[in-house]
């Protein structure tokens, strides 16, 4: 049965160098990620113990530092990989995670770009 619990971690700010041009890789961006990650919070609550759930503090450190790691052309591709560091938790069985760049270089006035994925186990 599907876990309908979830953690949600929004807004998660990371300095990056990810992008198609030359100008992106050298300056760098900043990139928002929102996370969710649903899983069974039932043993977590039921024993009181922070390893029965996802620890969303040591879960913002390694989505952080994936973000920030090896920089790639499309954010689509960052988003994988914080979806990857997310299912590496052991209680996580779903996430969505989603990937802003503010920043990206789009020729008229915008509010955001962002690719949206979901993964499961």
């Amino acid at each position: 049965m599907a876990a309908n619990d979830f953690i949600t971690l929004t807004g998660l700010r990371v300095r990056a160098h990810h992008g198609v041009f030359d100008f992106e890789r050298e300056q760098g961006q900043d990139f928002l990620i929102d996370l969710v990650v649903w899983l069974d919070m039932h043993p977590a609550a039921g024993s009181d113990d922070l390893a029965a759930t996802v620890h969303y503090g040591e879960l913002a450190e390694a989505v952080v530092a994936a973000v920030a790691a090896n920089p790639v052309d499309l954010i689509e591709t960052v988003a994988e990989r914080v979806a990857a560091v997310a299912l590496s938790f052991p209680a996580a069985e779903r996430v969505r995670a989603t990937v802003h760049k503010p920043d990206a270089p789009i020729s008229v006035p915008f509010g955001d770009v962002a690719v949206t994925i979901e993964r499961s186990r």
